[in-house]
């Protein structure tokens, strides 16, 4: 059941349309319009606002608008103006074709109130068409024996315009055989007749070429002209005639030679030689035509291979002739049917056989592919390799694109060998495959690499110069220039390392040379960066670190510091006879420029003026008494000394110590004899440096010892000495030193002590 508010809308629809049709009962006017065709657009039809007696902006208020019947738009109104316009050129004969008149119908809307307006626009015609024969030539066969008065018919000229625009005369070229008669059809249009005059004869004359001429009544008139062509022939009243006007047979394109296609058949009513049919190619075409017919079968046979690709269709016009020379003619409309004989072809438009690596979607090559087949046989499917960074992207139709689908690594692959295989749909199926190699050209983005990231070499010192000391070696996995690794040394980063003047390296192969020669004392090691640069633009480069180690030599004798042997006056220590074994003289200090082993000190005594008296320690050099002194040993003993290093082979040097026996210390201090010649031996600068340094520092330390030991004597005598301190007289040496394997002093000896052994409390 139907609600109450559906049923309220039902009745309020109903009448709604009830008053919709009254108000097109009592609203609806009719105007009518008319114009020629072909007029612009744009053009002014009227002025609908002053037709129906509306003020000006009253269209727009009401809301006027035009509704016509089919969706394309032919008339625009302009409510502000009420002028109604073409929207496009009207063409008649598209519009209304053979229709007269053509009338175009439209309606006017209008609201508050709702009114409906009738208009209608005539088109009128204009002549914008020339008559127009389907056939630009017509044949007509005459008996001789035709009498005069005969009338033949003649095709007609079509004109798309009516009215006096249409085909209104014919007339036919000058002769003084035939004329042309107009004859009105029933439909209103004019047809052409062609009446003999005067008897044809074909011994004379066998055939006649005349121009027939269609003239429209337009101003200016407009004409269209065929040729009709007329063959004289001997009597014979029954031409032949075909079973069929017109035979279709379809075969297909592999079809053998001599195969049947089909077989014509015709008729001649007359009997004897006018009865008897001959088949024959009407047009005779033996080149173009592959096909031949038997001239008494009527069977058509193939004689020429066909090809579907080069024609489909063959509309072949036969010809069937009596003995009388009448004939008749029928059409075999032959299609050829297509079979997959044909491979896709593929036609390579543009290639680039070299691609630079790291370049993104670079079109590699463009080609197209055509296969001549058709449907099925006809598609087709374009594939290349699966493993390969390559797509085949469709461009236009049946062009392709062989873009890199991702940027390409030289140094992982440098080539491609991409097979483009372009398969028909057809059964079977067929193929063609396309070979092309894409080179990947370098680009350089691969910098030099070392072997090492640091290297480290050994040089032992006093090399000569231009020493090969070692190489380094970097490598690109770029090509050509790209891979050209030069070598340099790279600046330092302290300004003050001579680096230029200590090595060089060869450009080519990195082979690192030691310009000077090399000194362990003076520089143990050094590094510097090395630099390998490519010859790509721009140029990439990289670096490593090489640390030369100088490898110690024993080129360096030792150096004895203490005691001083150039001095200019001996230095001589001072032992008590009552000094016990073991009572420590003196220490001999030495140092060695070498290093490791080679600076590994030894000492001996290698002479003694009492040998077996005195002892050195091989290991520090400290002199010790080895027995007790007596008084027949000489107050006077000379040691020598030879301090030797552990190098091979060993070098050495001597020294000589100046031991003076002494009763305590009350004996005045003696000089050596050799003290004087010894004093006139010039001394080596280095030496005297070093001697001057040590002598500064010694004569302090030992000014202060013997101050201490000084007041220390001072307080032990007391009242025996009467304030008089005894001091000993001459020189005493200072704090003695020891060598550790890199040369420098390690301990100090203080003659404290030895005073404290001698006297004690």
């Amino acid at each position: 059941m139907e609600t109450a508010p559906a049923k309220t809308l039902q009745k309020r629809q109903v009448i709604f349309l009830a008053i919709l049709l009254f108000l097109w009962e009592t609203g609806s006017e009719e105007i009518r319009y008319s114009m020629p065709e072909e007029t612009e657009s744009g053009s002014l039809v009227a002025n609908l606002a002053k037709d129906l007696d509306l003020r000006v902006g009253e269209l727009a208020t009401r809301g006027a608008r035009i509704h016509y019947k089919g969706n394309k738009q032919l008339l625009q109104l302009d409510i502000t103006t009420g002028n109604l316009l073409l929207y496009e050129k009207l063409d008649r004969e598209v519009l209304c074709r053979a229709t007269d008149p053509c009338i175009l119908h439209f309606q006017l809307l209008l609201e508050n109130p709702v009114q409906i307006i009738q208009a209608d626009l005539q088109l009128t015609d204009i002549n914008d068409h020339s008559p127009e024969f389907l056939e630009r030539e017509m044949l007509l066969k005459i008996p001789e024996s035709v009498q005069t008065g005969t009338v033949f018919p003649l095709k007609i000229a079509q004109d798309f315009d009516i009215g006096n625009n249409t085909v209104q005369n014919y007339t036919i070229s000058p002769n003084s055989h035939f004329h042309v008669v107009t004859h009105h059809r029933g439909d209103g249009r004019k047809y052409p007749e062609l009446v003999l005059d005067k008897a044809l004869d074909r011994e004379k004359q066998p055939e006649l070429s005349l121009t027939l001429t269609a003239l429209d009544g337009g101003a200016p008139p407009r004409s269209g002209t065929t040729t009709v062509r007329i063959e004289v022939v001997d009597i014979n009243d029954n031409a032949p005639e075909f079973l069929q006007s017109v035979y279709e047979v379809q075969i297909p394109e592999n079809s053998p030679l001599n195969s049947l296609v089909v077989a014509v058949s015709a008729r001649d009513l007359d009997a004897g030689t006018y009865g008897k049919v001959a088949y024959a190619l009407f047009q005779g075409d033996e080149v173009t035509q592959p096909f031949v017919i038997d001239e008494i079968t009527g069977e058509i046979s193939l004689k020429r291979a066909l090809d579907f690709e080069a024609t489909r269709f063959y509309n072949v016009e036969i010809a069937a002739t009596d003995g009388g020379g009448l004939s008749g003619k029928c059409t075999v409309a032959i299609e050829v049917v297509d079979v997959n004989d044909n491979a896709p072809e593929l036609t390579m438009s543009r290639l680039i056989s070299s691609v630079p690596e790291n370049s993104p979607e670079t079109v590699v090559a463009v080609f197209s592919v055509s296969d001549p087949d058709s449907g099925e046989n006809g598609k087709m499917v374009s594939t290349i390799q699966n493993d390969l960074p390559f797509l085949l992207k469709p461009t236009f139709k049946n062009f392709y694109s062989l873009v890199t689908e991702r940027p390409l690594d030289r140094e992982e692959r440098a080539g491609y060998n991409i097979t483009i295989t372009v398969t028909d749909m057809g059964t079977p199926r067929l193929k063609t495959e396309h070979n092309i190699t894409v080179l990947v050209s370098d680009v350089n983005d691969n910098a030099p690499a070392f072997t090492q990231t640091s290297y480290t070499l050994w040089v032992r010192e006093n090399n000569s110069p231009a020493l090969h000391i070692g190489s380094v070696s970097a490598t690109d996995t770029d090509a050509g220039a790209n891979a050209q690794v030069t070598y340099s040394l790279l600046p330092p980063p302290d300004p003050l390392v001579p680096l230029a003047s200590l090595v060089s390296i060869n450009p080519d192969n990195g082979h690192l040379f030691a310009l000077t020669s090399l000194d362990y004392e003076a520089l143990r090691a050094f590094e510097f960066h090395v630099g390998a640069t490519d010859r790509g633009s721009p140029a990439l480069s990289s670096q490593a670190l090489v640390r030369v180690l100088v490898a110690d030599a024993n080129d360096n004798t030792p150096f004895v510091l203490y005691p001083l042997q150039n001095a200019s006056a001996p230095c001589t220590e001072l032992v008590p006879r009552a000094a016990e074994p073991g009572y420590l003289v003196t220490k001999v200090v030495a140092v060695d420029g070498d290093a490791g082993q080679n600076a590994w000190l030894s000492y001996q005594l290698l002479k003694a003026t009492e040998p077996g008296l005195f002892g050195v320690w091989a290991h520090n050099g400290e002199v010790r008494t080895a027995r007790l002194l007596s008084e027949r040993d000489a107050p006077k003993q000379r040691l020598v000394v030879l301090v030797k290093d552990n190098g091979e082979p060993p070098l050495s040097a001597s020294v000589t110590l100046h031991v003076l026996l002494v009763d305590g210390f009350s004996q005045p201090y003696l000089p050596a004899p050799e003290a004087e010649a010894a004093a006139a031996v010039p001394a080596d600068p280095l030496t005297v440096y070093l001697v001057v340094a040590l002598a500064s520092v010694s004569s302090l330390f030992l000014f202060s010892v013997l101050v201490f030991v000084a007041v220390r004597l001072c307080r032990r005598g007391g009242a025996a000495s009467a304030g008089r301190c005894p001091v000993a007289e001459g020189h005493f040496p200072g704090h003695l030193v020891d060598v550790s394997g890199m040369g420098t002093l390690s301990q100090s000896y203080q003659y404290e002590e030895r005073w404290r052994h001698r006297y004690p409390k």
